[in-house]
């Protein structure tokens, strides 16, 4: 069985989908602004009977990063974190007090790319007037993400494909190339592979397709997830230059299994 790609757009008609086998979400970068539109969207394929990888079940759980609750609650080690609707100035001086920091990282519910986030000190607070207004969660900075870097573990089908270390630039603290962030081939050690595994197997989804977790490391030592990215993230195939040929397997076996 040979495999055709074809570039649709999200927002395209329906029946632009009604000749495709398998849907793959790629680059689809402003979900997080029309969430409700993108997940109707998907629930319509799905209704026509698409296949969609991920599923939009998955994507549902995936689209606010709430999820990282649940994680927390079966078991993996996460980023200490404040849940709010909205954050203003003073809510910002009441996080640093909570957390005993003297800078955080706010951070949109629903949001991608560091769009919208914004680090805070105690000696450059925001404005006055200034709000979230977004539901938000606010987190204490670990200097380690500009000590150390990022780590992101790409998986397939559940299995371990490749592992990335991302660092930021001179002068910022995000990890994003757009904003001057590096990337860098990564050897994982077993301790580490480990506590990714951990946060796979965590999962309430048996194998997406695809899933990228991006961890942090704690004052602890211990590796803490990030975010567990299954909608729409890069995978990194310069750092994996076997990605192209486990994608490709994965999904032919997604179609061989169609009923």
């Amino acid at each position: 069985m040979g495999l055709t790609l074809v570039e649709i757009d999200w927002r395209a008609p329906l029946e632009c989908f009604d000749d495709i086998a398998l849907v793959l979400l790629g680059t689809a970068w402003d979900y997080q602004d029309h969430a409700q539109d993108f997940l109707a969207k998907l629930d319509a394929l799905a209704d026509r009977g698409v296949r969609i990888c991920n599923s939009p079940d998955i994507v549902r759980w995936n689209a606010n990063k709430r999820y990282l609750e649940e994680l927390a609650d079966r078991g993996a080690a996460t980023v200490p974190t404040l849940w709010l609707d909205d954050v203003d100035r003073a809510g910002i001086i009441r996080a640093m007090d909570e957390f005993d920091t003297d800078r955080i990282v706010v951070k949109r519910q629903i949001g991608a790319g560091a769009l919208g986030q914004h680090s805070f000190s105690r000696t450059e607070l925001p404005r006055e007037d200034w709000a979230m207004r977004h539901a938000c969660m606010v987190q204490p900075f670990l200097p380690s993400i500009v000590q150390e870097g990022e780590y992101t573990f790409v998986f397939i089908e559940g299995c371990f494909s490749h592992g990335v270390l991302k660092r930021a630039g001179e002068g910022d603290y995000r990890i994003q190339s757009i904003y001057g962030g590096i990337e860098c081939d990564y050897v994982p050690s077993e301790q580490d592979l480990a506590t990714a595994e951990a946060v796979v197997a965590a999962l309430p989804f048996d194998r997406p397709l695809y899933c990228r977790i991006d961890m942090v490391r704690l004052a602890s030592g211990e590796l803490a997830v990030m975010e567990a990215e299954m909608i729409e993230p890069y995978l990194y195939p310069e750092q994996g230059p076997q990605l192209g040929e486990k994608m490709t397997k994965a999904i032919l076996t997604r179609l061989t299994d169609l009923p």
